[in-house]
C-alpha cells in the first residue's frame, strides 16, 4: 500500500473510532441538564449530598445525573426545580430528556407524535405502547434478545411510560388503535399482568378522544397481514407513515407510500370490530383470565 493508501486508512480508522466514541457516549440532552442541574446547585450553595436528601435521592444518583451517566426522572426534575429556584429551565428539558432514553431509531416518531392532529395505529401481536401497562410494558422490556442491563431495562420503561402524556394532552390528538386478537390474548407477563392490561385498554375506551378496535382472528385475509404500521397527520397538516420491525424503523414520507398506507388502514377499520363490539370482546377476555 502507497504513501497515499496508507493515509487514507488510517483516517478512516480515526473517523471509526470519532463514530464509536460519539456512540458510546450519552446522549447530548442528558449532558446538558447534567451541567444545568451542577450550575444552580452551586449557585444555591448545596453539596451534591445536600441536594440529594432535599429531593429525596441517593447522593449517587445527584452525581450520576450532573455527570450524564444517569437521565433524570421526572420526580428528580421537580424536587431539583423546588430545591434550586431554577425557574422552569429544568423542567423545559425534561420531555427532550426522556426522548432520549428511546431507541434512536424511534425518537422522530415520539418527537412528531408530540404535535400530532391525528395518530393512527395498527399492531397485529402486541399491546400498543402508548396503550401498555408499566408491568406489561417491563415484561417486554426484560424479554428482550440480546439481554439489556438492569439499567437499560428501567430506561426504556420510563420512556414508554413517559410518551403516554399523549393521553392526557391538553390540546386532545386524535388517536385510533386496531389491535389484532393475538395481541390481547398472549399473555405477556403472565395472566394476571394481562388482565390488568385488557382491563386498562377498557379504561382507554372510555376517552373521548379515543377509539380501540379488535382484529378478530376470524377475518381472515386484511391488509394488515403484512405488519404493524402508524399513520399520522402532523401539525403542519402532513401525513407520513412508520413501520418498524425487529428493531428497524423508519418514517414513510413519499406521497404514493403514505397513500397506500391510509387506504390500507380504512380498509382494515372497515373490516375490524366496532369499538362497542371491541369493548365488549375485551371484557370477555378479561373475564376468561
Amino acid at each position: 500500500m502507497g504513501a497515499g493508501g496508507s493515509e487514507q486508512a488510517r483516517h478512516q480508522r480515526k473517523v471509526e473510532k470519532r463514530a464509536k466514541k460519539e456512540k458510546d457516549s450519552p446522549p447530548a440532552i442528558w449532558i446538558g441538564y447534567g451541567k444545568l442541574v451542577k450550575l444552580h446547585r452551586r449557585r444555591a450553595g448545596m453539596t451534591q449530598p445536600q441536594l440529594a436528601d432535599a429531593v429525596g435521592y441517593s447522593w449517587e444518583t445527584v452525581a450520576a445525573i450532573e455527570q450524564a451517566r444517569r437521565p433524570a426522572k421526572l420526580a428528580f426534575t421537580r424536587g431539583a426545580e423546588r430545591e434550586l429556584d431554577a425557574q422552569g429551565t429544568l423542567m423545559a428539558l425534561q420531555e427532550e430528556v426522556d426522548r432520549a432514553k428511546l431507541p434512536e431509531y424511534f425518537r422522530d416518531v415520539a418527537f412528531l407524535e408530540e404535535e400530532a392532529l391525528s395518530r393512527y395505529d395498527w399492531n397485529p401481536l402486541l399491546v400498543p405502547g402508548l396503550l401498555q401497562t408499566e408491568a406489561y410494558a417491563r415484561a417486554l422490556i426484560s424479554a428482550h434478545c440480546p439481554p439489556l442491563a438492569e439499567d437499560e431495562i428501567e430506561q426504556s420503561v420510563e420512556a414508554r411510560m413517559a410518551r403516554q402524556r399523549l393521553l392526557t394532552r391538553k390540546k386532545p390528538v386524535e388517536l385510533c388503535f386496531i389491535v389484532g386478537e393475538a395481541a390481547l390474548r398472549n399473555q405477556v407477563g403472565g395472566k394476571r399482568v394481562q388482565r390488568e392490561q385488557l382491563e386498562t385498554l377498557r379504561k382507554h375506551t372510555d376517552l373521548p378522544h379515543v377509539e380501540i378496535q379488535v382484529m378478530p382472528w376470524t377475518c381472515g385475509f386484511h391488509p394488515g397481514l403484512n405488519g404493524p404500521m402508524i399513520v399520522m397527520e402532523t401539525a403542519e397538516h402532513e401525513v407520513l407513515g412508520y413501520v418498524e420491525s425487529q428493531e428497524a424503523g423508519f418514517v414513510v414520507s413519499e406521497a404514493d407510500r403514505v397513500s397506500a398506507f391510509t387506504h390500507r388502514y380504512g380498509k382494515m377499520r372497515s373490516l375490524a370490530l366496532n369499538p362497542d363490539e371491541s369493548a365488549q370482546f375485551i371484557d370477555r377476555l378479561a373475564g376468561e383470565l
